[in-house]
């Protein structure tokens, strides 16, 4: 599937880390997501119906981040591909690519930035 729905550098405010420090006050993480599905019949109606509609996307990486308190940006990825599956769910998404960004982690040295990035398939 080379089709996809892609919102880069989400930006939103968290309380996620291990040290209990990071969890006590908020900071900038940072979000991509792609959503691999079949845009064709989207394309042809011009039916937003048949597509992802990017504010739900937006909305869903939104309330994980700014949700309970995780340890691990791991977990937080992990959260945003099972919904964005989940929500996906009629139109037949493939797979998902989320990738989390925490740009302040606290490391003694400079870094532009911890992340991961996870890919997750329907189970068929």
């Amino acid at each position: 599937m080379t089709d996809r729905v892609e919102l880069s550098n989400m930006v939103f405010q968290g309380r996620h880390g291990v040290p209990e420090l990071e969890r006590a006050r908020a900071q900038p993480f940072e979000v991509d997501v792609e959503i691999h599905l079949d845009l064709r019949p989207a394309g042809l109606a011009d039916d937003l119906s048949k597509t992802v509609d990017y504010r739900d996307v937006f909305e869903i990486c939104r309330s994980v981040i700014e949700g309970p308190s995780r340890l691990l940006i791991e977990a937080l990825a992990e959260e945003i591909a099972q919904k964005l599956l989940a929500r996906s769910e009629p139109l037949g998404a493939a797979e998902v690519v989320v990738r989390v960004r925490k740009p302040n982690a606290p490391l003694p040295g400079r870094l532009d930035h911890a992340a991961v990035e996870i890919t997750r398939s329907r189970e068929r």
